[in-house]
């Protein structure tokens, strides 16, 4: 339990998904909840009446918020400080990974993460789906549904009762691409979560 993760989840302004509306992380560290931070992003694009109806996020309250830069300066070391954890990890990765590489940001290539989607599935086979919100009801947890800090936080959360009811994270955890915008795929004879970075594009 001694173990650092960082849980995450991001809003998006349009269909495009490669910029960011809003940021939520929550750490997860000594097997409790820690720091917090849930920010809105100027995303410096347009927004779709869809994605405004299913964040709740509008440009009149991004406007005047720091864009993904800005917030880069204080988050990336956060991001860096443990295991990036999200729920349907590999859609929040490739906004992260898009978010930086439009931006000119370097950052790493590859990073190891794990998918709280990935894992609930086959830990709690007996639930008829694993989204967020069905998780949530059925551990009883509180979620306010596509909210970028209440959804980190119910990552978190949910990763906390795997974490408590002895589940070992390795056989789950996977490398992303930052540059090909994927999982990496795992190299013949080689570990999952060890992958090589053929196949990506």
């Amino acid at each position: 339990m001694g173990d650092r993760y960082i849980a995450f989840d991001v809003e998006t302004p349009n269909y495009a998904n490669d910029r960011i509306s809003a940021i939520g992380v929550t750490v997860i560290e000594n097997g409790e909840v820690g720091e917090q931070y849930d920010m809105l992003v100027n995303p410096e694009a347009p927004f779709s009446a869809f994605n405004v109806a299913l964040t709740g996020i509008t440009p009149a309250m991004v406007v005047d918020k720091p864009t993904f830069p800005d917030l880069w300066r204080q988050l990336g070391p956060v991001m860096d400080s443990g295991l990036l954890v999200a729920h349907n990890a590999p859609f929040d990765m490739s906004v992260l990974a898009k978010c930086l590489r439009d931006y000119g940001i370097r950052w790493h290539s590859t990073v190891p993460y794990l998918c709280t989607c990935q894992m609930s599935r086959r830990l709690l086979p007996q639930l008829p789906n694993h989204k967020l919100n069905t998780l949530c009801d059925w551990l009883e947890l509180g979620l306010d549904h596509h909210r970028a800090g209440s959804d980190s936080l119910a990552c978190g959360e949910i990763l906390l009762h795997h974490l408590h009811s002895g589940a070992a994270v390795e056989p789950f955890i996977r490398t992303y691409d930052l540059e090909g915008i994927c999982t990496a795929k795992a190299a013949p004879g080689r570990r999952k979560g060890r992958g090589s970075l053929t196949g990506c594009r």
